[in-house]
């Protein structure tokens, strides 16, 4: 751990307690009697208001009515902060409808001199999805769909939820336990424990209409969640070896649910095990299309009849 991080840490422990002792310091970051003394003296120059206690633990106690200094950022960490939030434009992201007021209150947290390279920063680094002729230029993809926030709000509070969802013009409810919320190809997608059905189900934000706690009196334990869900694995019918070239693109994108195993200390070899659902023609046929992306070098040990027909005939279309 690095000092300016270790002394960020120490400050909020510290702010968290009433009392605490040199030995207490020592023992929960792990550091040595002089390191932890260096960090104290550190942190009372930021102006934190200390007082030592004598005894032979060299106690301490934060004086009352104290606060925290305010918040230091050193150049790195300006830079970081602020190329990460410029790479996450046009990538709908939730709780970002004010760029403009986020960008303006970190600029007001640092230096004119801080200040002149972010704004150099701006000019000089794109990335995907940012228009080469005005970077500051945000799509109205940007905006995430409207019930994400809403989404989110509520499970922090609760993870069961019964979600109502539309699909064409049939609408329907789902009470779940939200296992994952993430995001995929540029679509947000609900990972969730169909209550009633008893098994694990995919959803589409994009199809979200109404979001709502579950009734506490129908819930099914956390554990029982997990016992009936490692029931449900699904047997294998993908397995491939891949070498470095196949690596190399995996690392470049592969589906959310996909890892490999690396098969040497170097990483060049690998093998990828999992179950394709055949009897869905979307996750059919995006398998198809992200094989033909992984390239040539790749052994097929064990792969389902449907995919291999499948890369025939798209192969066929290029080599008739």
């Amino acid at each position: 751990m690095k000092k300016v991080e270790r002394i960020n840490i120490i400050m909020r422990y510290i702010n968290n307690r009433s009392h605490f002792t040199i030995s207490e310091i020592m023992q929960e970051f792990t550091i040595s009697r002089s390191t932890a003394i260096r960090d104290i003296k550190e942190i009372e120059a930021m102006g934190m208001p200390l007082v030592a206690e004598v005894g032979r633990d060299g106690g301490y106690f934060v004086m009352h009515n104290s606060v925290l200094p305010d918040v230091r950022f050193t150049d790195n960490e300006v830079k970081a902060l602020f190329i990460a939030f410029m790479a996450t434009r046009n990538q709908q992201l939730p709780y970002l409808k004010s760029r403009q007021s986020l960008t303006e209150k970190l600029l007001g947290l640092i230096s004119e001199n801080q200040q002149d390279d972010l704004v150099l920063l701006n000019q000089i680094l794109l990335f995907e999805g940012t228009n080469p002729n005005n970077p500051d230029l945000l799509d109205l993809s940007d905006l995430p769909h409207h019930m994400l926030e809403k989404l989110i709000q509520i499970l922090l509070l609760d993870r069961y939820l019964l979600i109502t969802i539309q699909e064409e013009k049939v609408i329907k409810s789902y009470p779940i336990y939200l296992l994952h919320l993430y995001r995929e190809k540029s679509i947000w997608l609900i990972e969730g424990f169909d209550l009633k059905e008893e098994k694990k189900q995919i959803y589409h934000v994009d199809n979200l209409t109404d979001v709502k706690s579950y009734t506490t009196n129908k819930r099914m334990s956390k554990k029982k969640i997990v016992e009936k869900l490692s029931m449900q694995n699904d047997v294998i019918n993908l397995y491939l070896e891949l070498g470095p070239k196949a690596i190399a693109q995996f690392k470049k994108y592969h589906p959310l649910q996909l890892s490999i195993s690396y098969t040497n200390p170097y990483q060049a070899t690998a093998v990828l095990k999992t179950f394709i659902n055949v009897k869905n023609p979307e996750e059919l046929t995006e398998m198809t299309n992200w094989l033909l992306f992984l390239g040539e070098d790749i052994k097929v040990k064990e792969m389902p009849v449907e995919v291999y027909e499948g890369l025939q005939k798209r192969l066929s279309i290029f080599c008739p």
